[in-house]
């Protein structure tokens, strides 16, 4: 067994079959001479009681000893229980990042996600995942991949960091299926971009505007008493749209909403009167358990939108939208003096910084709190 080197391995002439020399130098480590000419430097060691040979090279893209240095790596690594030849069969047989794309939205997005997250994830990941990074093996994607996508979707910040999000449960979860090892996650570590945070509350003058367009749409029969009824609800309760659009009569229980189901899972909503009055002057529709219901029997109110931007351009409140109903509900909230604990139980907040996002609104009575007696003790001090 000579010592593999340029001379020794470009010398051996191929025969009719398959020709192996080994190094001197490096036991396990050879040449492979096939009846074509073409000359593979390989390895041969033992795994599972069989004997295995592990092709990694061929000759004339790597020398005689860079063979030799990489084959003196795979085999300190079969030394430690590695198995190269079974680890690429298995890369060979690894599902691509579209395949779990698949896998993620069938067993874990459909099945343990809100209709609205589920729509959320599988536009984020059909939209811009797949088609960019779908032919990756799932093993093969790298911060680089994440971070370079990431950069093509900054024109919409918004859509990029929401892809960062879904990508990371994706891959947390493809650890779990033994799709990638443990620890890997490409996302961790990527920059966000920065988000400005939408606050826009209505201002009394605001609210004035917006009650008397929609007593006018409701006296003249331009939007819908569904719709209509919808917005103040939405105005009297702080409740996110979905919940008001898919309001049972079932759950209307006297002074409070039983929700089954909300983002934030079951959820008990106090009633104030003005809501309580509100609901009371809805009609109720034989067969149908709504309670803003739609034009098809049986269903609930599909879309308030169109009719939100009409009332909104009537009130002069273009910038408006119809989640901002319930930023303001909060606002008017820390307006009358109400602490945030209690403003995140009428909105059913289950975590504190949820909440926390409208302290600043304090600023205000807290200001009208510190007038007030400041002018007492300066009354006082002058002696009125």
């Amino acid at each position: 067994m000579p010592k593999l080197t340029k001379r020794t391995v470009e010398a051996l002439t191929a025969g009719s079959a398959d020709m192996l020399v080994f190094d001197e130098e490096v036991p396990r480590f050879g040449v492979r001479v096939m009846p074509s000419g073409i000359k593979s430097y390989l390895i041969q060691y033992r795994s599972g009681g069989r004997t295995r040979r592990y092709t990694f090279a061929k000759h004339g893209l790597v020398t005689a000893d860079e063979a030799r240095a990489e084959a003196r790596q795979l085999l300190a690594a079969v030394d430690r229980g590695g198995d190269p030849s079974q680890a690429r069969r298995d890369r060979r047989g690894a599902p691509t990042l579209a395949e779990v794309c698949n896998r993620f939205l069938d067993e874990y997005v459909d099945k343990r996600c809100k209709p609205a997250t589920r729509r959320d994830y599988r536009r984020v990941l059909e939209r811009y995942v797949i088609p960019k990074l779908g032919a990756l093996k799932a093993v093969d994607v790298q911060r680089r991949h994440i971070v370079e996508l990431h950069r093509q979707m900054g024109r919409i910040p918004y859509q990029a960091n929401r892809m960062i999000k879904v990508l990371s449960k994706l891959f947390n979860l493809a650890e779990v299926w033994g799709v990638r090892p443990d620890g890997s996650n490409p996302c961790r570590h990527v920059q966000r971009y920065r988000e400005a945070q939408r606050e826009r509350f209505l201002s009394v003058e605001e609210l004035k505007r917006l009650g008397a367009v929609l007593v006018q749409a409701e006296r003249e029969g331009t939007e819908s008493r569904s719709a209509v009824a919808a917005l103040r609800l939405l105005m009297f309760t702080g409740c996110r749209l979905r919940e008001i659009q898919t309001l049972r009569w079932e759950h209307v229980q006297g002074d409070h909403l039983a929700l089954p189901d909300s983002k934030t899972g079951a959820k008990r909503v106090i009633l104030g009167q003005a809501a309580v009055d509100e609901l009371a002057r809805i009609p109720l529709l034989k067969g149908n358990p709504f309670v803003i219901t739609g034009q098809k029997p049986g269903a609930h109110l599909a879309d308030l939108q169109h009719p939100w931007r009409r009332i909104r351009a009537k009130a002069g409140l273009a910038d408006v939208r119809i989640h901002d109903l319930r930023h303001s509900f909060a606002s008017s909230a820390v307006g009358l003096g109400e602490t945030l604990p209690m403003i995140g139980k009428l909105l059913g907040h289950t975590q504190v910084q949820t909440t926390a996002r409208y302290a600043h609104l304090a600023t205000d009575p807290v200001k009208s709190a510190a007038d007030r007696i400041s002018a007492e003790i300066a009354r006082a001090m002058a002696g009125e």
